[in-house]
């Protein structure tokens, strides 16, 4: 669904045109980012530049702070793991968005993911479930973030500790990534790839020119 801001003129334009221009920083449009951050988290979509935007808004005018619409925001930024925008967003915070205890759970579920501790990760989300249930597929983004990080670092894995990794998980929950990513049961292991895979051969060609040689030689005469 697109969502439109109306305009001082009168005239509305979607919220992506507005985002580009200096009405970004209207806080007219709040509410309407904040109604779009909300759509995101319902919908399972993500918009790194309205969000940041929302958070900006906030900076901008303290006094109209939705630590709801923060929550959401941070969740989402955790969703799209590896890329950085969880530092993007944690730098426009306010002081008293650091200091509420949920944004400090949130971050600190932001550092463990950044040491891979996965296990760790899914221990602590079951304490506090209360915090990613809006978020539509919260655990399957981590999931995805896990086994990007799997795919970079093993050949092969033990079967029962892949499903550790990706939250205690089902059977049939495994079968369906395993699938995903092309990873191959081989009993209690699953290979991941083979060293062959990721080692291809180069071949270098280097070509010089004669009147780059052409002082050199000269020098050893």
């Amino acid at each position: 669904m697109v969502h439109y801001v109306k305009m001082e003129d009168g005239k509305v334009m979607p919220i992506q045109e507005m985002l580009k221009s200096i009405e970004r920083y209207n806080p007219e449009h709040l509410k309407v980012i904040e109604a779009y951050v909300e759509e995101q988290a319902r919908d399972n979509q993500y918009d790194l530049e309205a969000n940041l935007a929302c958070l900006k808004l906030y900076q901008f005018n303290p006094h109209l702070l939705n630590l709801d619409v923060t929550y959401i925001i941070l969740l989402k930024a955790l969703t799209n793991f590896p890329h950085t925008d969880f530092v993007l967003c944690k730098c426009l915070l306010l002081p008293a968005q650091m200091n509420d205890d949920t944004v400090k759970e949130i971050i600190y579920l932001a550092d463990i993911l950044e040491k891979c501790d996965f296990s760790l990760f899914w221990t602590r989300l079951a304490k506090h479930p209360e915090n990613y249930q809006k978020i539509t597929g919260f655990h399957d983004s981590i999931r995805k973030f896990v086994c990007h990080v799997v795919d970079i670092t093993f050949q092969t894995i033990e079967r029962g500790y892949l499903m550790q990794l990706l939250g205690n998980v089902e059977e049939n929950v495994l079968r369906s990534w395993l699938k995903r990513y092309g990873w191959k049961e081989e009993g209690a292991l699953v290979t991941i790839a083979t060293q062959e895979d990721n080692i291809k051969t180069k071949h270098i060609t280097e070509k010089i020119d004669f009147d780059n040689l052409a002082p050199l030689m000269a020098n050893c005469l």
